[in-house]
C-alpha cells in the first residue's frame, strides 16, 4: 500500500507532460496565425516548428518567433513552415500578447539559434513538461 501512495504522484507528474502529435494528426497553424516569414526567400531554406500534445496550456496559443519578431501563434498539435534566409537565426517561443485571457499572464522566454544553410531545413518541437514547463528543442526529421 505504501509503494502506491509513493507511484501515484510520479504517475499524475508524468500525466502532464507533453507527447509528441501523430504526424497523420498534426494540423497546419491557419494562415490567420501566420505572420510572417511566409514567402519563399531566394537561395533560403525553412524553419518548420511543431507543438507537442499535453496538458500544460493546452487551452493557450503560444507566440513563436523568428529573429524576436512574431511570427505564428501556435496551437497544441500544430505545425509551422517559415522561409527564411540561409545564415543564424534565432528561434524562440513566448506567452501570446494577443490573448487576453490568463494565458497570456505570467513569464516565457525560450531562444535556441540556428544556422541554416540555404535549401536545408531545420525541425524545432514545442514540448511541455510538468516539472519545467515550456521548451523548445531541436529535432531530426
Amino acid at each position: 500500500m505504501r509503494l502506491i501512495c509513493i507511484a501515484i504522484p510520479f504517475v499524475l507528474l508524468a500525466g502532464c507532460s507533453s507527447i509528441a502529435a501523430d504526424p497523420a494528426n498534426v494540423k497546419q497553424v491557419p494562415p490567420e496565425r501566420l505572420l510572417a516569414f511566409q514567402q519563399p526567400v531566394e537561395g533560403g531554406g525553412q524553419i518548420t516548428v511543431n507543438r507537442d500534445i499535453g496538458m500544460i496550456g493546452g487551452g493557450c496559443y503560444l507566440a513563436l518567433s523568428i529573429d524576436r519578431k512574431v511570427s505564428a501563434r501556435i496551437g497544441i498539435g500544430e505545425e509551422a513552415h517559415f522561409q527564411v534566409s540561409a545564415g543564424a537565426h534565432i528561434v524562440g517561443i513566448g506567452l501570446d500578447e494577443q490573448d487576453d485571457s490568463l494565458c497570456s499572464k505570467g513569464r516565457l522566454h525560450r531562444e535556441l539559434s540556428v544556422a541554416l544553410q540555404g535549401g536545408a531545413t531545420q525541425y524545432f518541437h514545442i514540448v511541455s513538461e510538468a516539472k519545467s514547463g515550456f521548451g523548445l528543442v531541436p529535432a531530426a526529421q
